[in-house]
């Protein structure tokens, strides 16, 4: 196998750049699209430390990749945010947003497909820098270990993002040499189980060689540590053990050729004991790393905030906040979070006369907005003391509310008593928005969202929010779209400390049912969101007191916890497909706000934008035409 030394080195030094958060994309292309004027060997790749290191950053390259959200099903597949469809341009890629309508995924040019190339791909590289990595004379044993235990850990994640979109893959120990029999290259899928324990043991080889931190924050930030990948493998094994993989009847018929079963009819209880295992080791390195959960602490150009509005920037900072400032943030790629403008309503007349200023298409359904609790810590529609049968009534802010309501304006109850991570997370017509250039805690900006007239309200058919509510987590406080963009850029967080916890209680609730240290880490999350304990609160407020004490309640629970604490971090559409949830959530109609409407009555009506049309065979992702024909061993997805 020959690699251009010219192509190697360049698309090398365009991965390390991108792996340390120096480079975009595009400053890359030019040097990735240049013909190669000499040819160079796979030795040439690693004949010294410095070229072994640019190939291992090849290795990563996917890796960062996946921080485009666009491309994550996980954050499009979720109906967390939808997109419009109809726009009279297309500024985004949206293909992703439209899987939920159940009309553009097929078996000829799949959607979001990362089967043929891609993932493979990177999997082939991480074989190549292993098989090779002891040709480098000047690279010392110890920076050898850990290379090898990095490029073990992507190959590991590779597999398993894959398993995560197509069930069962082929499993590539090695690479296959050009000259092995044909039957040897034309692999067949695995089991998922099997696939999901080499990437355990990957990880497992992996993590006594890996840094404890990164020693150099300024030139090594985003490679992996221990931490990184003992919450990997939680991660990997709560979903081996999730009803999805684990003994689901649904895929009983999916067989290779030969009759092999793919998929485990029986579900094994064993498995959610040891994913909890793996989650207590990843909390307990954790916690000898000192982290902790975040708490915002204003900085000293900030004037002083109340603790309500502390509330709600402790919340949104938790995902935006910097990486080195944030004690809670455990991993997360090094390309920043790009789509702020896409977040964002038009919040000043200057904005709406900047036609390039905040887009703010990223459009929320009531139904996500309905997930958060009311201010005592319980559902809505459960809570004894909240107004839920006239929550869509109008009703006018008023002083006691007003760092989360404008004072004055009209909007409607469902506004408010709500709790702090609805008002950190959701942006609403006369919700305040602290930030944006605007810190006076007593003067706040807010939305105005009714008709075309207000600020934030339909202006052509490329800026608007289809039902005027916006993802306000996303949006860093510090970001201002003005006359002029000034986007305080921050990294999306892959795993934060408050969804390690709330895994851990998902696991050992799975395992042995409800009890005190399950209890300890659901309310260590709801603490900090300044909620009262799970089983206190329900025992106050809710119709059902004795949820939190039965297995069945307190699951339920705990699956709606982590919805949102960790709504709009690309994380609920691969928890809903894991818990097989997706098609009961995704029958919910996604419904807004008559935003073209200028009164109060007639905004406030709502309007259904469109039903999301998923089925059972959504759940995976079908094999190309093209992948099937070019391998005859392969079988095609089951119900594709």
């Amino acid at each position: 196998m020959k690699i251009s030394k010219k192509y190697t080195t360049a698309k090398a030094i365009c991965a390390l750049m991108l792996c340390l958060g120096s480079a975009t994309l595009y400053s890359c292309k030019k040097y990735l699209d240049v013909t190669p004027e000499n040819v160079g060997t796979i030795d040439y790749a690693f004949r010294n430390r410095n070229e072994a290191e640019n190939y291992l950053f090849t290795c990563y390259n996917t890796l960062q990749g996946m921080s485009n959200v666009l491309n994550d099903p996980g954050f499009t597949t979720s109906a967390e945010i939808v997109y419009p469809n109809d726009l009279s341009e297309r500024p985004i890629n949206d293909i992703g947003f439209q899987l939920i309508r159940g009309t553009v995924q097929n078996v000829s040019s799949p959607a979001l497909n990362v089967w043929d190339g891609g993932y493979f791909q990177a999997i082939r590289r991480c074989n190549i820098m292993l098989e090779n990595i002891d040709k480098p004379i000047d690279l010392s044993e110890g920076e050898k270990a850990q290379w090898i235990a990095e490029t073990k850990f992507l190959k590991a994640y590779y597999h398993f993002s894959l398993a995560k979109m197509y069930g069962p893959i082929p499993i590539y120990r090695v690479n296959q040499p050009v000259t092995a029999p044909i039957e040897e290259i034309r692999v067949k899928r695995q089991p998922v189980d099997s696939v999901f324990d080499y990437a355990v043991q990957l990880l497992d080889e992996a993590i006594p060689n890996l840094p404890t931190q990164i020693g150099n924050i300024q030139q090594e930030l985003g490679r992996v540590t221990r931490l990184i990948a003992l919450s990997v493998k939680a991660e990997i094994l709560a979903t081996q053990a999730s009803p999805l993989f684990n003994g689901n009847p649904d895929y009983a018929r999916f067989k290779n050729k030969d009759g092999q079963a793919l998929f485990s009819q029986t579900a094994d209880p064993a498995k959610w004991q040891r994913a909890a295992a793996a989650c207590k080791a990843a909390i307990d390195e954790a916690a000898g790393l000192n982290m902790k959960l975040y708490t915002f602490i204003p900085p000293a150009n900030l004037p002083a905030v109340n603790d309500s509005i502390r509330k709600v920037l402790t919340i949104q900072n938790a995902v935006t906040e910097k990486w080195d400032l944030n004690a809670e943030l455990i991993w997360a790629l090094n390309p920043t979070f790009g789509y702020q403008s896409y977040c964002i309503p038009r919040l000043t007349t200057k904005a709406v006369e900047n036609s390039t200023a905040a887009a703010g298409s990223f459009t929320v359904p009531m139904f996500t907005t309905d997930l958060f609790y009311s201010d005592n810590g319980v559902p809505i529609n459960e809570d004894k003391v909240w107004d839920y049968a006239h929550r869509f009534e109008l009703r006018t802010g008023d002083n006691a509310n007003r760092y989360y309501v404008k004072s004055g304006y009209t909007t409607i109850k469902n506004n408010f008593s709500r709790e702090p991570r609805y008002y950190a997370n959701i942006g609403f017509d006369g919700g305040v928005w602290f930030g944006n250039g605007v810190t006076d805690q007593n003067n706040p900006l807010y939305i105005e969202a009714k008709g075309p007239d207000s600020k934030a309200g339909p202006k052509d058919r490329v800026r608007i929010n289809m039902l005027a509510i916006w993802p306000k987590k996303l949006v860093s406080y510090q970001t201002v779209f003005n006359e002029g963009v000034q986007q305080n850029a921050y990294r999306l967080p892959r795993m934060r400390l408050a969804d390690l916890y709330l895994l851990y209680a998902e696991c050992l609730n799975e395992a042995s049912g409800p009890g005190p240290e399950v209890y300890q880490y659901i309310d260590l999350v709801r603490q900090r969101a300044g909620l009262k304990g799970v089983v206190e609160s329900w025992a106050q407020y809710s119709f059902a007191p004795a949820k939190p004490t039965t297995k069945d309640g307190l699951r339920e629970i705990i699956h709606r916890e982590r919805r949102i604490e960790l709504c709009f971090e690309a994380k609920a559409g691969w928890d809903l497909r894991r818990w097989k949830e997706m098609l009961t959530v995704l029958a919910t109609p996604i419904q807004g706000w008559s935003i073209f409407q200028k009164t109060s009555e007639n905004f406030y009506s709502l309007q259904t934008l469109f039903i999301p049309a998923m089925t059972v065979r959504d759940y995976f992702w079908p094999l190309s035409d093209g992948a099937l024909s070019n391998n005859p061993n392969l079988v095609q997805t089951l119900y594709w």
